[in-house]
């Protein structure tokens, strides 16, 4: 036990007094600082400016097809800055305006064989740009309800005819959860860059270490499942540190600089228990064991610093097949294949937490899926000290999965 809070202690400060992990995460924090002040800095500059954020569009009639009711549109509320030509413009006209800046963009309107044209006029066209057809819906109802009034009915019965529909989506689950998914989402992409970043500092410690020969003063002092074992102790609790740090500024920044409405619909759409907590927090402390133990097998294979990221590969394609897995099934929480991510060991800990966050996990689904991820700790435990304590040593060429078989395979022996 000793020499395990000897290497956990050793490991802890050499991460932490590094200059990459310091600055690391300075930027970090600086960056959660700037983006709790953005609504804020948002708020500031749109405050003055009631037409903030609105797309401007200049609409040409040339026609008057609208008898001059469009102007009715530039004093509504809709989401657009709209701005009626009062000149007789081509449309060849129109473009040259756009194309020097002078206007951003532009409807332009015409009646032609029997048809009203709407022609939407930007100066280029990026993926996923369309027509705003909300835009085209108040055209066309501006134009239905001169067309009314022109055969004498009255303003009641335009409102009638006019009468905006409610629609609302209801589900038969009994839990709602379309409203929590982006926040989920989000928050796995976190938890998912907190475990993988700091179960790799496992593999490159222990490359960097054997490249110095400080290993062979390590392995003759202590056994390699203590090595193993207290190097990833060691970065585990350089990571919580960072990531209660991490936590902590942005809870405080929160408070500074959020409305306190907005921290309400925060903390409302992601529903944070204590329970939550606690099996987050639990998770987190698997999947980085997961994680660590496999990379601090790929470590101890490599001769040379240059060949970690090769090495590393595998583990960390496996590590992305398991973040997606849960991270798209997040779109239909209620689905089988969210279900079965969160019982993978790879995927698990990007996956139930948020089900338990969203109330979809029953009691039997989160003590199986801890049951299969812990013998899945276990085994990778096991396969890992095995193979390290016989590559440790070795100085020559990179280890191929052959040889960690064998290796494996003498260490039973």
């Amino acid at each position: 036990m000793k020499d395990l809070f000897l290497v956990a202690s050793f490991t802890f400060k050499d991460l932490v007094k590094r200059k990459s992990f310091i600055i690391s995460n300075i930027i970090i924090l600086l960056i959660i600082v700037l983006g709790f002040n953005i609504p804020g800095i948002i708020k500031n500059i749109s405050s003055g400016d009631e037409n903030f954020g609105k797309n401007k569009i200049t609409i040409v009639d040339n026609q008057n097809i609208y008898e001059g009711s469009l102007e009715i549109l530039s004093n509504q509320e809709h989401g657009y800055q709209i701005e009626v030509s009062k000149e007789q413009i081509s449309i060849e006209e129109l473009k040259d305006k756009i194309k020097n800046g002078q206007i951003n963009e532009a409807i332009y309107i015409e009646a032609k064989e029997g048809k009203i044209n709407i022609e939407y006029i930007i100066q280029s066209q990026s993926l996923g740009t369309t027509v705003p057809q909300d835009l085209v819906m108040l055209l066309k109802g501006t134009y239905q309800n001169l067309q009314i009034s022109k055969i004498g009915a009255s303003t009641e019965q335009i409102e009638k005819i006019n009468m905006p529909f409610n629609i609302e989506l209801i589900q038969t689950e009994e839990n709602k959860t379309g409203e929590s998914i982006l926040p989920m989402m989000l928050l796995s992409l976190v938890l998912f860059y907190a475990i993988y970043f700091f179960a790799y500092q496992v593999s490159s410690s222990i490359t960097t270490e054997k490249t110095s020969k400080i290993i062979e003063t390590l392995v003759t002092s202590t056994s390699p499942k203590t090595i193993v074992i207290g190097k990833t102790i060691g970065i585990g609790l350089a990571g919580i540190l960072q990531t209660m740090t991490t936590v902590a500024v942005a809870l405080v920044s929160a408070k500074l600089f959020l409305d306190n409405e907005i921290i309400d619909m925060i903390l409302n759409s992601i529903n944070l228990t204590a329970e939550v907590a606690i099996i987050t927090i639990i998770y987190y402390i698997l999947g980085y064991s997961l994680f660590a133990l496999l990379y601090a097998l790929t470590g101890s294979t490599v001769a040379k610093p240059e060949d970690v990221q090769s090495a590393n590969g595998p583990v960390a394609i496996l590590a992305v097949i398991g973040f997606y897995l849960s991270y798209f099934t997040m779109m239909n929480p209620a689905s089988s294949l969210n279900k079965i991510a969160a019982l993978i060991p790879i995927s698990s800990p990007f996956c139930m937490p948020f089900r338990v966050m969203m109330g979809l996990a029953t009691t039997a689904e989160i003590l199986i899926s801890l049951a299969i991820l812990v013998i899945t700790i276990l085994l990778v435990a096991k396969i890992s000290i095995k193979i390290y304590s016989s590559a440790i040593l070795n100085y020559g060429s990179k280890i191929n999965l052959r040889d960690m078989f064998r290796m494996y395979k003498n260490k039973n022996d």
